[in-house]
C-alpha cells in the first residue's frame, strides 16, 4: 500500500520530469543579453548575438547600470545603425528588464544614450518562427549581425514576467532532493 511519503517522492519525480523535459520540447529560451557582463559597452553584444537563434516565444534579458542609460527599442534599420535614439518606440528603464519575442521579424535594440551605441550597446535581433516537432536547425537559422539590404520593422513588445524553465528545473530538483531525503529519514 502507498504511503503519503512514497505518493510525495512519486509527485516530485514527476514534477521533475516534466520541467526539465520542457526545454527540449520546443519551450522558450531566455537569452540574457551580453551574457555575464550583461548589457555593457565591455560585454561585446556583437560577439554574443553572433549565431544564436531568437525564435518566438523566446525571452531576452537586459541586465544593467541605470545610471549608464536604458535600453531603447527602435523601429527603423537606419536609425539602428546610425544609433539614432532620439525616436525610440519602447524604453526599457528597470535594470533588469525581459522583452517577449512574440512575433517574426527584426527587432533593434540601442542604448539610450548614443555615444554608448555608437560604441556597440546595440542589439539587431532576427526573430526566427518556432522550431517544429523534430526539425533541425541549419546554418542559415543562426542570428544575422550583417546589415543587408533588407527593411524591417520592429514587433511591437508586450511585457512577460514568466521565469525561465531552467529556474523551475533547479527549484523541482531541490524539492525532489528535499523529498527524498525525508522519505529516507523517516524510514
Amino acid at each position: 500500500m502507498p504511503t503519503p511519503t512514497n505518493n510525495l517522492a512519486a509527485l516530485l519525480t514527476a514534477a521533475f520530469i516534466v520541467t526539465t523535459a520542457a526545454p527540449f520540447a520546443g519551450a522558450e529560451t531566455h537569452h540574457v543579453v551580453g551574457g555575464d557582463r550583461g548589457w555593457d559597452v565591455d560585454s561585446n553584444i556583437a560577439s554574443w548575438s553572433a549565431g544564436r537563434i531568437f525564435r518566438v516565444g523566446d525571452k531576452i534579458w537586459f541586465a544593467y547600470s541605470v545610471a549608464h542609460g536604458n535600453v531603447v527599442e527602435l523601429a527603423r534599420k537606419e536609425e539602428y545603425k546610425a544609433c539614432d535614439v532620439s525616436r525610440f518606440i519602447r524604453e526599457y528603464r528597470d535594470g533588469i528588464d525581459i522583452v517577449a519575442l512574440n512575433g517574426e521579424g527584426i527587432r533593434y535594440f540601442a542604448s539610450s544614450r548614443a555615444e554608448r551605441c555608437k560604441k556597440g550597446l546595440k542589439l539587431q535581433v532576427h526573430v526566427e518562427a518556432q522550431q517544429q516537432k523534430g526539425e533541425t536547425t541549419g546554418v542559415g537559422s543562426r542570428n544575422d549581425m550583417s546589415e543587408g539590404d533588407g527593411e524591417s520593422a520592429a514587433v511591437p513588445p508586450s511585457p512577460s514576467t514568466s521565469s525561465t524553465p531552467f529556474a523551475i528545473s533547479y527549484v523541482t530538483l531541490s524539492l525532489l532532493l528535499a523529498g527524498l531525503a525525508f522519505t529516507y529519514w523517516i524510514s
